[in-house]
């Protein structure tokens, strides 16, 4: 199952204000962005063990953000608040400046991974999209360039706006 329809539907409308005139919007997907180092993990567990005397156990994870794909350029809102709803924007790239990386098995085979190349950036940015999210992730990384795989088809019943 994709994304439900009233997520969709609300990222949509923070991203209505911010479209050019005739730009159109392709996707709306949610994934888990960036990387946390092992180090970063291991010292942040640490830090809250020892400081809780052990009571508390934190963990650290990527950036939670709703994508929008549009004809031109792909938006980032972020993901993490507390309603769940789609909050600020976080990232704007031009579609042209950037690619997408075969998408690989996540943890377990559940989730979905892969990355983008960004023009003028000198790392990749990770991807990683929940289980709901799979076939919306396979198609973004297909539909951009330099994957190295035919872009399968639309995600199944597309919301139309």
């Amino acid at each position: 199952m994709p994304l439900r329809e009233r997520r969709q539907q609300q990222t949509y409308e923070a991203a209505f204000p911010l479209l050019f005139p005739g730009e159109r919007v392709e996707l709306i997907t949610f994934a888990h962005v960036g990387s946390v180092s092992k180090r970063r993990q291991l010292a942040t567990t640490a830090l809250v063990g020892v400081i809780s005397a052990g009571t508390v156990i934190a963990t650290v994870r990527p950036r939670q953000m709703y994508i929008v794909l549009t004809d031109r350029r792909l938006l980032f809102f972020n993901g993490h608040t507390p309603s769940g709803k789609p909050g600020k924007l976080l990232m704007d790239l031009p579609r042209a400046c950037v690619a997408g990386s075969a998408p690989k098995n996540g943890m377990f085979g559940i989730t979905l991974a892969g990355e983008l190349m960004v023009a003028g950036w000198e790392k990749g940015l990770k991807l990683r999209f929940p289980e709901d999210c799979r076939e919306e992730g396979q198609y973004l990384l297909g539909v951009l360039p330099g994957a190295p795989y035919v872009p399968p088809a639309a995600p199944a019943a597309p919301v139309t706006y």
